[in-house]
């Protein structure tokens, strides 16, 4: 099924089989459930969502527009999504101003969203001020066909091993890191296998006169 995407919604998953509580744990009913990134906010945010991306805006100036691609207010919680051009500045700027001072980057995560075309990979960024006792996350997309991401290790040393660990589970490649190589998997392992598109593996099996497909094979019960 080819779903008809709502203006200004991006799609981020099809899933198929039981999910909600329908009581179908065999997929035959045919369930199917579009999934959808949280809509943009609107001014105004609320509590100190608004103060932190007017000094954020001001401190970028007239790359502002183009840097700050989305402000995602969801569950009580702000994500700033930003143009991978721009993420370098935004970090200084989040770590360095005094109304601002995210001075932790507490890592960062990959996702993988095959139905988000142009922009199928995301990295996710928990920062902490503790100055101010605050958290929001950044987020930066790109594409499966140029994975590249500036590192954040000049300015957030101890995201070193967190992005070591996207590369190595999600393919990112984190230009400029130090010494970008895998952590989790053996050296030469082909893949990355968090990804959307990588195969789950396994053998069939024979239970009781029955064979049951391995995992790969089978229909997607979220």
């Amino acid at each position: 099924m080819s779903p008809v995407v709502p203006e200004g919604r991006t799609l981020i998953n099809v899933r198929q089989g039981s999910f909600g509580g329908a009581g179908d744990t065999s997929g035959y009913g045919g369930l199917t459930r579009f999934v959808y990134m949280p809509d943009a906010a609107q001014r105004p945010y609320g509590s100190w969502f608004d103060q932190v991306v007017d000094v954020l805006e001001e401190l970028l100036g007239g790359d502002a527009e183009a840097a700050i691609e989305a402000v995602v207010v969801d569950r009580d919680e702000l994500t700033l999504h930003i143009a991978r051009e721009h993420l370098l500045d935004v970090c200084r700027h989040l770590r360095d101003d005094q109304d601002l001072r995210f001075e932790m980057c507490l890592g960062v995560n990959g996702v993988h969203y095959p139905a988000d075309a142009g922009r199928e990979l995301h990295a996710v960024y928990p920062m902490q001020s503790v100055t101010h006792n605050r958290r929001l996350r950044i987020e930066v997309s790109a594409p499966d066909e140029d994975p590249h991401i500036p590192s954040i290790t000049a300015i957030y040393p101890m995201n070193n091993w967190h992005e070591r660990e996207t590369w190595d589970f999600f393919g990112i490649v984190f230009d400029g890191h130090p010494s970008l190589a895998r952590i989790e998997m053996p050296d030469d392992w082909v893949g990355h296998p968090q990804r959307k598109d990588y195969p789950l593996g396994g053998i069939p099996v024979e239970y009781k006169g029955a064979e049951i497909p391995s995992p790969d094979e089978r229909r997607q019960y979220r």
